[in-house]
């Protein structure tokens, strides 16, 4: 067995130390995951004050539904766990304290142990298959990792899926087993349930840059992705209204590409932007309107498709039009009516 690399990664005061290790036996490498575990006593203790936090806090159902930050609801949270854990743990230390608290609102309010995943900065993807095999990472040195971490049950999967479309307006059930989301972080989050995931419930998350990519970083040498000359092509694309198409394979960087292109958009003009699940970030300083499709309700009602927004946008006085994805003839075709108004499209 072989180190390739190691460093810490923290989320909610849980700290957890990573290994990528090289194994004889393995046809892949592995992503260990190490942090303190409970034993039968301490998982007692832990489901006892969890649901004592549950009962003592005053939060409302709808709080819990409200899409956007949810600061205010884990700091009460949070507050609630720590008195109850120096209560009936006493001896704990200060950072004892903060692993327990942490663990409780990760178990409460988050994902679990993909929670430690989804802070690791340097992973591009986290993938859940099903109950039956660990969770795999794609890690921007490594490329794809086994990891040790694994969902129990089919059930908190789909748990999950359902805490992930709670928040942020989608919902995935037997009937509608498929759906793209985001987390509040901003992270691209897919979700298949059973029987269309043969294999079991599926989650896979890509995760985005804390800062989106700008034009300076494309043109680094060191990351070698863009020439300064083409730079200043498309600087010259943007600010004299030409369209522009961005196309290339799965997880090749479109949209980080598209994002950081779009940062050329002269500040006293009007952006519009269009898209399935919210990728784009655009700086506060630009007049920037970004819109989201809708999926249809348990009746089949209250859809809103790309094409909807797209004939919506042409009222909105946009000097800019930016549509995220176009998978279908019928959205490519609308693309271009938009070009013909006159309008910039990207």
């Amino acid at each position: 067995m072989k180190v390739l690399a190691t460093y810490k990664v923290e989320n909610e005061k849980v700290v957890a130390d990573v290994r990528i290790l090289q194994k004889g036996d393995e046809y892949v490498n592995s992503y260990e995951l190490e942090y303190p575990r409970f034993n039968d006593a301490t998982l007692a203790v832990l489901a006892k004050l969890k649901e004592k936090v549950i009962e003592s806090v005053d939060v409302k159902v709808t709080d819990l539904l409200t899409q956007g930050d949810d600061s205010e609801i884990r700091g009460k949270f949070g507050r609630k766990a720590r008195e109850l854990v120096r209560k009936e743990i006493p001896g704990a230390s200060e950072e004892d304290q903060d692993f327990f608290v942490g663990r409780l609102l990760q178990e409460m309010l988050g994902l679990g142990d993909l929670e430690l995943l989804l802070s690791d900065a340097q992973l591009e993807e986290v993938i859940v298959n099903s109950s039956k095999e660990p969770v795999w990472v794609y890690h921007r040195k490594f490329g794809w990792l086994k990891t040790n971490i694994s969902i129990p049950t089919e059930g908190m999967i789909q748990n999950y899926s359902d805490i992930i479309g709670r928040k942020v307006g989608r919902q995935i059930t037997t009937l509608n087993p498929l759906m793209d989301a985001n987390l509040l972080s901003g992270n691209r989050v897919n979700c298949v349930l059973l029987p269309v995931a043969t294999k079991g419930n599926s989650i896979v998350v890509r995760k985005f840059r804390a800062d989106p990519w700008t034009i300076i970083n494309l043109i680094d040498p060191a990351v070698k992705t863009l020439s300064a000359e083409v730079a200043a092509l498309l600087w010259l694309c943007v600010q004299y209204e030409m369209n522009v198409i961005i196309g290339g394979g799965t997880g090749s960087g479109k949209t980080s590409f598209l994002n950081a292109l779009l940062l050329f958009t002269p500040p006293n003009l009007r952006v519009v932007s269009i898209e399935d699940t919210r990728e784009l970030t655009l700086p506060a300083f630009l007049h920037w309107t970004p819109l989201v499709t809708r999926q249809p309700n348990i009746e089949g009602k209250g859809e809103i498709s790309l094409l909807d927004l797209m004939v919506n946008s042409l009222r909105m006085r946009p000097d800019r039009i930016v549509l995220g994805e176009t998978r279908r003839q019928r959205e490519a075709e609308v693309l271009f009516e938009a070009m013909h108004t006159g309008h910039a499209v990207y």
